[in-house]
């Protein structure tokens, strides 16, 4: 109960276009699209252009040597059975 399905959706989509027409919802939706690339330009001025140095620290960071796997087992560390029973 309250949820669009698919098909109610795609009446509503019909109904739109043959009350505007085409023309009216193709420049509405560029003029849309226009006004969201402005907003989004308008917020990235605000923030500072990141430098060179914190573009070449996170380089630098990126980079590792691996590690060669050796064949041998981990070593089992055992505990003192006297050790335990102090506790």
């Amino acid at each position: 109960m309250g949820s669009i399905s698919i098909t109610q959706l795609l009446v509503i989509a019909v109904i739109v276009v043959l009350l505007f027409g085409t023309k009216k919802l193709r420049t509405l939706g560029s003029d849309l699209g226009a006004s969201i690339k402005d907003f989004k330009k308008a917020i990235g001025d605000e923030t500072p252009p990141p430098t060179q140095t914190a573009e070449k620290s996170s380089l630098d960071d990126a980079h590792f040597t691996a590690k060669p796997i050796t064949d041998k087992p981990p070593e089992v560390k055992t505990e003192d059975p006297q050790k335990k029973e102090q506790v």
